[in-house]
């Protein structure tokens, strides 16, 4: 059995609720999954048990359904008093506002650069060349990168389509290197949720914003330090994670692509 312990000093009622099934981490993430047909693992399931994170909603409902219990229980030490560092620092995470298109691309190219343990990209719009050839790089040469791709809807340039299958044939996603993943593209269907855009590494992120300049550009963003990136990597995780995967070529091509 693997001990989490809340950030208050006590065992939250959510590691209390696995415990008193004699379940170790592993097996409840393996449970929960079987429930909410997700992609959740130890790592992620001591996080929500310890407040570090909090639980999203498909998997809040899995885990009452997991354990039996309300959420209000369940979830008591996440939804009180502040949980992380990240929700006492305020807007000290935003290291720097991007305000040019080449900046903007510049901090995007340096965060896929930096990342060494996992890379989380979102959005289905991408087809800046040097932005897409970076993440390529980065697959092509660090094998235990972990790299999550979410896609709201189907691609909209034919770019981003071409990129999906160069990944494709960088890496297969049914492979495991030391026992692990490395490889997930997942698309959330466009009526399950609104487009989210950003890229994160385990150190830094960016997440792009309305131009400050006209209703036509893509130019500005928010760089963001440590704390918000590891938020916005668990993020992409529990998308991924409940997204339909479309991990083969012929599953990349059978996409249409919008151009739009």
């Amino acid at each position: 059995m693997v001990f989490v312990t809340g950030v208050d000093g006590q065992d939250s009622a959510l590691k209390r609720a696995r415990a008193a099934r004699n379940m170790t981490l592993e097996e409840a993430a393996d449970a929960l999954n079987a429930i909410t047909g997700g992609a959740t693992d130890a790592s992620l399931m001591s996080a929500w048990e310890s407040g570090r994170r909090r639980t999203g909603k498909r998997n809040r409902a899995g885990l009452c359904t997991l354990y039996r219990e309300r959420p209000e229980v369940l979830f008591a030490h996440q939804d009180g008093a502040a949980t992380s560092v990240l929700e006492t620092t305020g807007t000290a995470v935003v290291v720097r506002v991007l305000t040019r298109w080449t900046d903007l691309v510049e901090a995007m190219v340096d965060v896929v650069a930096g990342a060494r343990e996992q890379l989380v990209v979102t959005g289905s719009r991408s087809r800046e060349k040097a932005y897409l050839a970076s993440i390529e790089t980065a697959v092509a040469q660090q094998p235990d990168l972990v790299h999550y791709r979410v896609l709201y809807g189907p691609p909209r340039h034919q770019a981003l389509a071409d990129h999906l299958l160069r990944l494709l044939d960088l890496r297969d996603p049914s492979a495991r290197r030391r026992g692990v993943k490395t490889l997930h593209i997942g698309m959330v269907e466009q009526a399950a949720a609104l487009e989210r855009f950003f890229v994160a590494s385990e150190t830094s992120a960016v997440v792009p914003l309305p131009s400050f300049h006209g209703a036509e550009a893509f130019d500005c963003g928010v760089l963001l330090g440590r704390e918000a990136a590891v938020g916005l990597v668990h993020h992409g995780r529990e998308v991924c994670a409940s997204a339909r995967p479309v991990e083969t070529a012929d599953a990349v091509r059978a996409l249409p692509v919008r151009h739009n």
